[in-house]
């Protein structure tokens, strides 16, 4: 048997990682601005993560959700007094194409309806309910079916009034998108959804999947804006390379036995895994190191002649140049040793650690002086 080739790979072979560097088979090392797609949010192999996750093998790896596990409390009280948001309700399953589908399947469950309305450049996964909603007909078969989704351009005020209306079952959006290019939705954008779902009785998803858990220098990006969302789904991060997602779920909803289900969601490694994550955040104030060494990219970057465009916000950085990105990104990972990712023709994605210093953030500045002078 053979692996089903649905990957590009680059020849590389990772075999240690600590902090925010990875060594491969042959020892050579590289700077990770990329974290595995934003998974690594307290940095490779942290000894707080590596010894709490030892410890609870050894004691019990998993059980089902038919018996009491409290590392799930844990989580949700940790994850309510970070995020602010005590008096929500907590789900938990694997990965953010589930947290999504159960969003979805949740809102649906509340006000009976099934229109869904989504946003051009958005990435909401892979499964059923949520690749309908994802901008990408690409990944979409046959059998996804999505003339219940209207496909809004993103950042459009206007054409959000319109559309939102009692037929509404949810609106989904990324507060700032990955896939789409780090494209940052403005802070009118929200409360006009936020208004708009409130006057037609529609649901509030808030896809927190990768612009969440800190990484732009607020627990959730939303709260830039100021507004709160009905459903809030989060993965990438809140594992730190460990499987696990979630939905945040307002207390407007009521939940009944056999609604949502799942079997390893909230196991008692995944648990063990988001509180130490959320422990170390706690802990060593990696939100406000995001913010801090976010603006510092910032404003180096600022001076960098062939870049277009800088967008994001704390370590979730978009950088579009005027030329393609793809070379570009092959100098640096194969000449400087640097891994970063794209999004499109023109843009890279910046993802590091949260715990990401400024010290590094210079190495990667340097590097990127270096390519841009011979490219």
């Amino acid at each position: 048997m053979t692996l089903f080739n649905v990957y590009p790979l680059y020849d590389i072979e990772p075999v240690k990682a600590q902090g925010s560097y990875l060594w491969d088979k042959n020892g050579q090392q590289y700077l990770d601005l990329y974290g595995g797609h934003a998974v690594i949010s307290i940095g490779h192999t942290h000894p707080v993560y590596v010894r709490r996750l030892t410890q609870q093998l050894k004691n019990i790896g998993f059980y089902s959700n038919s018996v009491k596990i409290p590392s799930q409390e844990e989580l949700a009280d940790k994850l309510g007094k970070i995020s602010g948001l005590k008096d929500y309700y907590l789900f938990l399953v694997n990965s953010g194409a589930e947290a999504n589908e159960n969003a979805l399947k949740l809102a649906s469950f509340y006000n009976g309806r099934k229109k869904v309305i989504a946003f051009t450049k958005g990435f909401h996964g892979r499964t059923s309910a949520a690749v309908a909603a994802t901008d990408n007909p690409a990944i979409k078969a046959p059998i996804n079916f999505d003339d219940h989704v209207q496909i809004l351009p993103f950042n459009d005020v206007e054409a959000v009034k319109r559309a939102i209306d009692t037929n509404t079952c949810a609106v989904i959006v990324e507060g700032i998108q990955g896939v789409g290019g780090i494209q940052v939705a403005s802070d009118e954008f929200l409360k006009t959804i936020r208004k708009a779902c409130d006057k037609t009785g529609a649901i509030f998803i808030h896809d927190s999947v990768q612009c969440g858990y800190g990484r732009s220098g607020k627990f959730f990006s939303f709260q830039h804006s100021g507004v709160k969302p009905d459903i809030i789904s989060t993965a990438k991060g809140m594992g730190n390379g460990f499987p696990i997602g979630s939905i945040l779920i307002s207390p407007r909803f009521q939940a009944k036995h056999g609604m949502l289900g799942t079997t390893f969601g909230g196991n008692h490694l995944a648990c063990t895994a988001a509180n130490a994550v959320l422990d170390v955040i706690k802990k060593e104030k990696l939100v406000q190191n995001a913010a801090t060494v976010g603006d510092y990219f910032f404003e180096n970057l600022k001076g960098f002649s062939g870049i277009k465009e800088l967008r994001g916000k704390g370590l979730m950085i978009g950088i579009e140049f005027e030329q393609p990105v793809e070379p570009i990104r092959n100098a640096l990972l194969f000449d400087q040793k640097i891994f970063t990712g794209v999004a499109g023709k023109h843009t890279m994605r910046l993802l590091p650690s949260l715990a990401l210093t400024t010290k590094e953030a210079d190495i990667f500045l340097d590097a990127l002086k270096k390519v841009l002078a011979k490219v």
